[in-house]
């Protein structure tokens, strides 16, 4: 795990590059690279090139933090004053919005560079991005393996070294499955920390934006440059961190191993994340083992939670106000069904209905109803072991990145692949996965640090412990720009 952001910070400011060169780089990286990776589906060159000439200007006046000139990527539902922003589905195609998303006006403020929109699952619902109209991203650690999603053009393009951080959204571990597949670092924070003004609905009380990084010290950066009460979004709260606090003192560190998170777990990976456990215990910290029994009740209350807001916030894609129109209809019926039939993939099709059910008259209080008392009892538990703890280790994901096609052939084994990361979405909690070695496939596993809500500091201060043990950090150039 490298900080790529604090070593470009410190040669832009020693004089040793400038923002426009250094955006020249990437800019020239992508257009060389991308085509092996579908990590971008909308690129930003001019624009990019007008915001590197201001950060030259505020760097020479002694100006700017450490995102002044730096190049970054944002995913494909994060909306962009007059840029196009589809949520990679036919149904938005040319859809250039008339706003930014909050976390696009506070990184353009910091006087980050913008390179372009990446590839994701349609609307967010996945865990492999190969929903995406635009086709699927190729994992840049073996290409016959999906980058995971729903943010896997994120993921891709920060393994790619084709951008030095992105953004993604969160609603069941977009950010943090895509991190575990790619080898690099993605956090979720607490939900509320960062305003969702902007990001595209999929399911409101579970989405959240964070970044994804080439190291912790990187993703506490940029969380740091979006995190914050918004006027424009009133789940949001104002938050304290200082990105430069990180420690990584973990002595007294009580860190919590959740039965329930272990019981089925590949032996590999559960081996991997007890060799780190036992890193920590060595330095110091005291390693508590709890239980949550409800654990196993989150992944189908979380489906239905998520498809049911889903039914509701893509109620709006109707093909009157705006996205795209179907051409031949009778009636206003008509035209709804047949451009929402014709714009929404099969996934998002699926989960629209399943919402529209679980809603429905005779079924709200046998499936809604009952998935939020076990939303509320999930808070419950980790209430209960974050009294007993600091911050708990678990895994992201059973397996290590799929081969591409598997979620077609195996759907129900891709969805309870999400059992691991919904648990944290269903509390509103912060998580970050970190990588923490290879299988005996070569392919990257990554481990999930969890904390209380609003212990954003303390989750990242626990990772970056992780990162400055040479042993789990392995550096792999996948091309893109040499650092």
């Amino acid at each position: 795990m490298k900080a790529v952001i604090s070593k470009l910070s410190g040669m832009l400011k020693s004089g040793k590059i400038s923002s426009s060169e250094l955006a020249e780089k990437y800019i020239d990286a992508v257009k060389r690279d991308n085509a092996k990776y579908n990590a971008y589906v909308n690129e930003t060159f001019d624009e990019a090139r007008k915001s590197a000439k201001e950060a030259d200007a505020r760097l020479a006046r002694g100006e700017g933090g450490p995102l002044c000139g730096m190049p970054y990527a944002l995913k494909d539902n994060i909306c962009t004053d007059g840029i196009e922003t589809t949520c990679c589905s036919n149904i938005l195609r040319g859809f250039r919005p008339y706003y930014s998303a909050t976390v696009h006006e506070k990184l353009s403020a910091c006087g980050a560079v913008l390179l372009g929109k990446t590839n994701m699952d349609e609307f967010a619902m996945g865990s492999t991005s190969e929903t995406s109209c635009y086709g699927a991203p190729l994992n840049p650690r073996d290409s016959s393996r999906v980058t995971g999603g729903s943010s896997g053009g994120s993921a891709a393009a920060v393994a790619a070294n084709l951008a030095p951080f992105a953004l993604g959204s969160d609603t069941g571990g977009s950010i943090r499955q895509p991190a575990c597949f790619c080898g690099v670092v993605g956090f979720k924070p607490t939900y509320g920390a960062v305003s969702r003004y902007g990001l595209i609905a999929y399911a409101s009380s579970l989405d959240q934006i964070g970044p994804l990084a080439s190291s912790v010290s990187d993703a506490a950066i940029v969380y740091d440059a979006i995190k914050g009460k918004d006027p424009k979004d009133m789940s949001s709260e104002e938050v304290s961190l200082s990105a430069t606090s990180l420690s990584g003192d973990v002595k007294g560190l009580k860190i919590g191993m959740v039965k329930e998170y272990f019981d089925c777990l590949n032996p590999e990976m559960a081996a991997r994340i007890e060799e780190v456990a036992r890193l920590y215990e060595k330095a110091g910290a005291k390693i508590v083992s709890l239980g949550m029994p409800t654990l196993s009740r989150a992944l189908p209350a979380y489906y239905i939670i998520a498809c049911a807001e889903a039914s509701s916030n893509l109620g709006r894609y109707d093909g009157i106000r705006y996205g795209v129109r179907c051409k031949n209809y009778s009636d206003a019926d008509e035209l709804m069904t047949r451009t929402r039939s014709e714009g929404f993939g099969k996934e998002v099709q699926k989960r629209i209905m399943l919402g529209t059910y679980v809603l429905s008259a005779g079924y709200y209080d046998a499936y809604y109803k009952k998935a939020c008392a076990v939303r509320a009892r999930v808070r419950e538990e980790f209430d209960a072991v974050f009294g007993a703890c600091d911050v708990l280790f678990a895994p992201v994901s059973p397996t290590s990145a799929f081969e591409l096609g598997y979620a077609q052939r195996n759907v129900i084994e891709t969805y309870q692949s999400d059992l691991y990361t919904v648990p944290v979405n269903i509390a509103g909690l912060p998580s970050i996965s970190v990588p923490c070695g290879k299988d005996k496939k070569g392919l990257p596993i990554g481990m999930q640090i969890i904390g209380d809500r609003f212990a954003d500091e303390k989750v990242l201060s626990a990772a970056y412990f992780l990162e400055q043990n040479e042993a789990f950090c392995e550096d792999d150039e996948e091309g893109g720009v040499a650092l």
